[in-house]
């Protein structure tokens, strides 16, 4: 499955930028993130990469994936690459554009697919629905974080 999506918001590139990098957070506020922890963290001050292990619940199903999360924070892009877990393929990536006008347009895409035929048909028939719920999350993250914003 792919999704690629493109959404105004009235925060920065910098500031959705560090909230989207903020991984350890996610459990806080992203529907079905029960649990995240960092395994490896190689940071530095315009970017670097930390191997997370996310536990993710949606009824019945409970699944833990390891990703690489690549940090760009000049390039205001952050790419993920499935390293373990019960996908077959999983790769996401986010772009962060300032608009002149002020505010910033986020770019998020996201391709994957389910080792297990039930897992994939499961997420076929949500897939739509949680994302939109994922991305109103970071929006009211956002929100929660940097407070109301008047207008985009």
């Amino acid at each position: 499955m792919e999704r690629r999506t493109t959404t105004e918001t009235p925060y920065s590139a910098a500031q959705m930028f560090e909230l989207v990098a903020d991984v350890e957070k996610y459990p806080e506020f992203l529907p079905w993130c029960v649990a995240l922890r960092i395994l490896n963290r190689n940071l530095e001050e315009d970017g670097g990469a930390l191997v997370a292990e996310m536990i993710v619940a949606y009824k019945v199903f409970r699944e833990k994936f390891k990703s690489e999360v690549l940090l760009d924070r000049t390039g205001k892009r952050i790419d993920v690459y499935y390293l373990d877990g019960p996908f077959e393929r999983l790769h996401n990536n986010w772009r962060f554009v300032d608009k002149p006008e002020g505010g910033s347009i986020v770019e998020f895409h996201i391709e994957f697919e389910f080792r297990s035929f039930i897992l994939q048909t499961t997420a076929k028939a949500v897939f739509e629905k949680a994302f939109l719920k994922m991305s109103d999350a970071f929006i009211r993250r956002a929100e929660d974080v940097y407070g109301p914003a008047s207008g985009i």
